[in-house]
């Protein structure tokens, strides 16, 4: 199977934890999975600390896996003692579901309390040794917390509490103080390569021209095409697969489920998400899908020979091949999509001169049937490949967006947050941290080949034709086949071509 394949990384999980010295913050930190081992088994969720049905802390377990709680008790469950670190899989889940019925910035303070008092943080002659004990524990869970939701720290409160406690635990050793600053450090450079990221975005979305603008000022003989960009398929599929792993790496976590969050109904405050950006970057990503399609179709239906229009659609299979054998599967999807549009489609006399046997077995493979089986045996077997890559480009795996996005909705529709009595349904939330989590391996490959600017640019800015003007430029590329056709082709010129 040609396909692509998720981050591998060093795994190392030290729960004994030495009581500082002169060691480095590494050293005195517990280490924890990284995410290609969080969820890797059947007992992905267990918790080898209970063994009873009910503990007196008000977390459920079945088979000693833990499947409902109070609110308050996940939320303990979470802070460290000196006896007790949470497992990775519990943090992850946690941070990522909370958000359902906590602000992150409440749960962040409720956290500072619980440190501060339970684990007597405030008292003024803290006892050095037990302080030197749980110190580690709590920078490191501050740690997770950054690494893996840097934009639950773009809120000033967050970052108030961050300091607070950091500021803490310093006094204690002069240890705890460095692996603070590095966290906080670590994680400012992150915001500020997230808000110049965004940054670029507005800027490319705000210089964006329609094509058929250009076509009106410019004469179609000196304007540029993607063959003239690029004409080798292998080069696009690689500069294509840069923007789609850039564009993953900035997508938080949360904001699969932020995008789905509706107000809770045992909470009488409106779902604490409303007032905020719920998933900016998620959204430009299905956006980038979106445009993708577009400029395949645009491209398609723009020249005005047959033999050259023929050229493009045979260029983009190949590219759309060269996306499956990377793993690419969110380009070659757009792709395919760009392909099926019916301005494109329609254009009969030119499909006629294109070999499809190569696109009949790529439309086969992303076949929506089955509930698109064809591709998601696909996915597993890059997924597997992935895990034992010798090389980045061998680690590549880009899911087709919107059906991940799909997935996750219908897993969140599927069954309530919370039962009867009030309890969050933890069982539901391992199963979305599970799908989430595989996503997090994939958005974390560095994308192993070399950048061309001039075709980056292209394909981020090249100017795209609306929906409305890519019907007329297919029907001056072939004439209207029915009345229908010949009502909207006038329709279309009266309206756009007159358009100053």
């Amino acid at each position: 199977m040609s396909g692509g394949g998720s981050c591998t990384l060093e795994s190392t999980i030290n729960s004994e934890l030495d009581s500082g010295g002169d060691k480095s913050p590494e050293d005195i930190m517990p280490q924890t999975a990284p995410f290609q081992g969080m969820f890797g088994s059947s007992d992905y969720n267990k918790n080898l600390y209970q063994t009873k049905e009910e503990d007196y802390s008000g977390l459920y377990y079945h088979d000693n896996n833990l499947v409902s709680g109070s609110l308050e008790a996940l939320i303990e469950h979470l802070v460290p003692t000196v006896a007790y670190y949470p497992d990775r899989t519990y943090i992850f889940t946690f941070l990522l579901s909370s958000r359902l019925f906590v602000h992150p910035y409440e749960l962040m303070s409720k956290v500072c309390h619980l440190c501060t008092d339970h684990q007597k943080l405030s008292d003024p002659p803290a006892d050095k040794a037990r302080m030197r004990k749980i110190a580690p524990k709590i920078l490191q869970l501050l740690t997770e917390w950054t690494e893996t939701f840097p934009h639950d720290f773009r809120d000033e409160r967050m970052m108030r509490s961050l300091k607070e406690l950091t500021h803490r635990l310093s006094p204690v050793d002069e240890v705890y103080r460095k692996a603070a600053q590095q966290t906080t450090q670590a994680l400012i450079r992150k915001l500020a390569a997230l808000s110049q990221y965004e940054e670029t975005l507005a800027k490319i979305n705000s210089t964006a021209t329609d094509r058929l603008t250009v076509l009106k000022t410019k004469p179609q003989s000196i304007q540029r095409d993607i063959l003239t960009i690029c004409s080798d398929p292998f080069t696009l599929a690689q500069q294509l697969t840069h923007i789609e792993l850039e564009r993953l790496s900035y997508i938080g976590p949360e904001e699969f489920v932020q995008a789905f969050v509706q107000k809770d109904p045992l909470n009488n405050k409106k779902s604490s998400f409303s007032a905020h950006k719920k998933a900016g970057n998620l959204e430009a990503y299905v956006e980038w899908f979106n445009r993708l399609s577009y400029l395949v179709a645009t491209e398609i239906c723009m020249p005005v020979k047959k033999k050259h229009r023929a050229r493009v659609i045979e260029f983009f299979i190949d590219v759309a091949r060269e996306c499956f054998n990377i793993g690419n599967f969110n380009s070659l999807m757009a792709i395919i999509s760009g392909m099926n549009m019916s301005p494109v489609s329609r254009l009969k006399k030119t499909w006629g001169k294109v070999k499809t046997a190569k696109f009949d077995i790529l439309e086969h493979q992303m076949d929506p049937s089955s509930n698109f089986y064809n591709y998601r045996t696909a996915l597993r077997g890059a997924t597997q490949r992935s895990i034992t890559a010798h090389t980045s480009r061998e680690k590549i795996v880009i899911p087709f967006f919107s059906l991940l996005i799909k997935d996750i909705f219908f897993l969140n529709e599927g069954c309530s947050n919370r039962f009867p009595n009030g309890h969050v349904n933890f069982q539901k939330f391992w199963e979305l941290a599970k799908q989430v989590s595989e996503f997090m391996t994939w958005k974390k490959v560095e994308c192993p080949f070399e950048k061309d600017r001039k075709i980056l640019q292209y394909l981020l800015t090249a100017p795209i034709f609306s929906e409305d003007a890519l019907y007329l430029a297919s029907y001056e590329s072939e004439g209207p086949e029915n009345n229908m056709e010949k009502d909207g082709w006038k329709s279309l010129r009266s309206s756009l071509l007159n358009r100053t």
